[in-house]
């Protein structure tokens, strides 16, 4: 598959919250959420984790814009998401990817992580 391939079949399958897996590498390198922490944390099945969590909390969400280059990708990705406190947002995230050897090799996420606090703390 071609890094716009994966990326549609990466994001189909996060919508229904399962069929992504098979789109990332064995060492897959996600860096996300907390600007102070830049290293990444590695490995498939930590990301499989990250993603448990982080599912519940959104009930869909979509890719707005896609642009690849070569092995690498920006995509600007909404969610909709319900806290358990009840509090629902819908938000953008900026992703940005980069493929290796036909599979999602590393994936670092940008969000208004002061805003998001904010709004769960009101």
């Amino acid at each position: 598959m071609n890094t716009k391939e994966l990326l549609d079949t990466y994001y189909k399958g996060l919508a229904k919250k399962q069929g992504w897996e098979t789109t990332i590498a064995d060492d897959f390198k996600f860096i996300g959420g907390d600007m102070t922490k830049t290293e990444p944390i590695v490995g498939k099945p930590a990301y499989i984790e990250i993603i448990k969590r982080f599912g519940a909390l959104f009930t869909d969400m979509r890719p707005k814009e896609i642009f690849t280059s070569g092995d690498g990708a920006f995509v600007l990705a909404n969610y909709d998401y319900v806290f358990p406190n009840g509090k629902s947002l819908n938000a953008n995230v900026a992703e940005l990817w980069r493929v290796k050897n036909g599979k999602l090799d590393a994936l670092t996420i940008f969000f208004d992580t002061e805003g998001f606090q904010k709004f769960l703390k009101v």
